[in-house]
């Protein structure tokens, strides 16, 4: 159990995106561009099956899906539009999210410890992966392929779901301390 990493990005609606808009609610993160085409692995059918059967999971949580563009060269808030679009991207569920190239790094290279880096051909060599956080801003649970097991993600969404509707007392306090005292450093 470690934070997710805080950010500032801009969605595929062109509006401000923060880490900060997704306290309260479950997230699972992804990683890709919108360019990615064989042999690159694109993760985003995984992402579009999550969202087609959130309904599954019962929760008074709201559940968000949220995907890292790691082109930000090419993957203006357009694009990411065109691509949700084309995906069956439900806006108010479902966010690809960009930002400056030293940003994204940050977050994705240092808060999530996923690897990817450009290629000369102008394509990236990317380590697929998925992160479950919950509401508090504290990473659940890892998924480091390109095709984990949907039903795992959705009972683990569905866990994460119970577990906020059952916490209270001190776990809840303690969570939200380590998140106040680890994204607002002095």
């Amino acid at each position: 159990i470690t934070l997710a990493p805080g950010f500032y990005l801009t969605d595929q609606t062109d509006e401000r995106f923060t880490s900060e808009d997704l306290r309260g609610q479950i997230t699972l993160y992804s990683f890709t561009y919108t360019g990615c085409e064989t042999p690159c692995i694109q993760t985003s059918p995984v992402m579009a099956e999550v969202q087609e059967r959130l309904p599954e999971v019962q929760s008074s949580v709201p559940l968000q899906l949220v995907t890292f563009s790691i082109d930000p060269d090419n993957d203006d808030p357009a694009q990411l539009l065109a691509f949700a679009n084309a995906m069956g991207a439900d806006p108010d569920v479902w966010h690809l999210v960009t930002g400056g190239a030293p940003q994204l790094k940050s977050v994705i290279g240092g808060g999530f410890s996923v690897y990817y880096k450009a290629q000369e051909d102008g394509r990236f060599k990317l380590d697929p992966a998925f992160f479950l956080v919950d509401g508090s801003g504290v990473i659940r649970a890892e998924y480091l392929t390109d095709s984990p097991d949907i039903d795992i993600i959705l009972r683990d969404m569905g866990l994460l779901a119970a577990e906020a509707d059952h916490n209270e007392g001190l776990y809840r306090f303690a969570y939200e301390a380590a998140h106040l005292f680890s994204c607002y450093p002095r």
